[in-house]
């Protein structure tokens, strides 16, 4: 006797079908192709599924004890979208990029995990199954949310986070939604509009071949099924005591960064806080070389100043 079909989770992400996912596999190795090569791939179990790891650098093995950097990309995304930075980083530093369960990438979720407490219980025991006791983590934009969610929540293994146009600082309001809305409607306009509307929309997506067949590949095949997260308050802010550097473009959709460069910092004593001109929501895109040395030189300092570990 046939069993009956299982139908679909509607709280959790899933792909529309194995050709579709397939497709947006071989756009999303396309896009890494234009970063660092990679040292390995490894998948990692947690309470909520499986886990999918990009493993980076670094070419010198003296830098193979640093703290480690861990990137958390944003939402509709995967790791294939910090490619301009996983050069740079990773010269210096071992870099784990990780796909997040419930975006499209090779993650395989199976319980529902935009909760605040359930979220940072993932990133905790991903890190726990790969072994990383202390780590520099760096979020974009959803994943901008999970790494300052983290901080608030369990900081225990945190060096210090880097949240980059994060979501988590302010409710995602409508002109975010209809920048993305327009953003996506513009990657298929012809090629000779493409650079205009890219530069009036700062959305390098629209000009680099190679990810705009991501986003559509990924907009066909994947469900995202999550509401937006709520942003932390004044007293969840006051309440991280990690090092946290706050980058955000000065044309941001997503939040206002004049009041965060003031607020954040007000909050958490120590954090640094800085606008990137000529760029809206993807500084560490538009901008590569100068947040990647930014990145670093934080991440430099953090590590100069922290104690020493006990024999």
């Amino acid at each position: 006797m046939s069993q009956p079909a299982t139908r679909a989770r509607r709280d959790v992400g899933r792909y529309v079908d194995d050709t579709l996912r397939d497709r947006y596999f071989a756009a999303c190795d396309a896009v890494h192709a234009l970063g660092a090569p990679l040292r390995s791939e490894t998948d990692v179990e947690t309470s909520f599924g499986t886990t999918h790891v990009y493993r980076y650098g670094p070419a010198d093995p003296a830098a193979e004890s640093r703290t480690p950097v861990v990137l958390i990309h944003g939402a509709g995304s995967c790791s294939a979208m910090w490619y301009p930075n996983t050069g740079a980083l990773s010269a210096e530093r071992p870099v784990y990029a990780l796909d997040t369960p419930g975006d499209p990438g090779r993650s395989v979720q199976r319980e529902p995990m935009w909760q605040p407490e359930r979220a940072a219980q993932w990133l905790d025991e991903a890190l726990d199954a790969l072994g990383l006791d202390k780590v520099h983590l760096v979020g974009s934009s959803y994943g901008g949310w999970l790494v300052l969610n983290m901080a608030h929540r369990r900081p225990g293994r945190l060096a210090s986070v880097t949240p980059l146009d994060p979501g988590g600082l302010e409710k995602v309001g409508l002109r975010f939604f209809a920048w993305v809305f327009v953003s996506l409607f513009a990657t298929f306009a012809p090629g000779p509009l493409r650079p205009r509307l890219a530069k009036w929309l700062e959305q390098p997506v629209i000009v680099v071949p190679e990810l705009r067949r991501m986003v559509h590949a990924g907009v066909r095949a994947f469900r995202v099924r999550r509401p937006a997260p709520l942003p932390l308050t004044d007293a969840e802010l006051a309440s991280i005591t990690v090092p946290l550097h706050l980058v955000m473009g000065r044309r941001s959709l997503l939040l206002h960064p004049e009041r965060q460069r003031e607020r954040v910092p007000r909050l958490v004593p120590g954090a640094r806080a800085e606008i990137v001109g000529g760029t809206g929501h993807g500084p560490q895109i538009d901008h590569a070389d100068l947040v990647n040395a930014r990145m670093l030189g934080f991440m430099d300092d953090v590590d100069a100043t922290a104690p020493a570990p006990r024999p």
